[in-house]
């Protein structure tokens, strides 16, 4: 995963933040049809060359794209509970390793079996966190976030899409350039 080899290589701090990517996203999903028809087979398949090329598997629900803001919300659940990263990981390996629709009530509870179950409930049930995730979300698109992933360098470069190794050491290089006045 890219971001392990960032905080190995360059000792980077790694802090994952909520993006709603599509919040139109009817609350059960955009059928997985509907996605084919605006991008088309060949973009799907852009996806899983690059999981192939990174050695990641990519198996995302063949049924229906999932409406995220349940899983963001729980993910900040987590965060304050200071497990961001471990739920984090899990959610991102159901959707694109295993195909679960993490926009499903159930399938979240499923993957959240380790948190308290009264504030996994609480949460799935109402507006909590909500706020944040937009907040989140706006701010990323004040900055010229509009897809993921998407890495903000020393809060100075903006690297936006899936990128290979290279592209990052290019991109601290011309960080520590600026830094020592090149």
């Amino acid at each position: 995963m890219r971001a392990e080899w960032l905080r190995r290589r360059f000792d980077a701090d790694i802090v994952w933040l909520p993006f709603d990517l599509h919040p139109e996203y009817p609350a059960e999903g955009l059928p997985r049809e509907q996605l084919l028809a605006r991008y088309g087979e060949r973009g799907v398949g852009m996806t899983a060359t690059r999981f192939a090329e990174e050695g990641l598997e990519y198996n995302p629900n063949p049924d229906v794209v999932p409406n995220t803001m349940n899983a963001l919300r729980l993910t900040e659940l987590a965060r304050d509970l200071g497990r961001h990263e471990d739920f984090h990981n899990r959610l991102m390996d159901a959707y694109w390793r295993d195909g679960v629709d993490i926009g499903n009530p159930d399938e979240l509870r499923r993957l959240a079996a380790d948190l308290p179950a009264d504030d996994v409930e609480r949460v799935l049930a109402g507006g909590e966190y909500r706020d944040r995730v937009v907040a989140s979300t706006r701010e990323a698109q004040s900055v010229g976030i509009n897809g993921i992933p998407a890495f903000l360098l020393d809060s100075r470069l903006l690297v936006l899409g899936a990128h290979p190794e290279e592209t990052f050491e290019r991109a601290f290089a011309q960080l520590a350039d600026r830094d020592a006045g090149g």
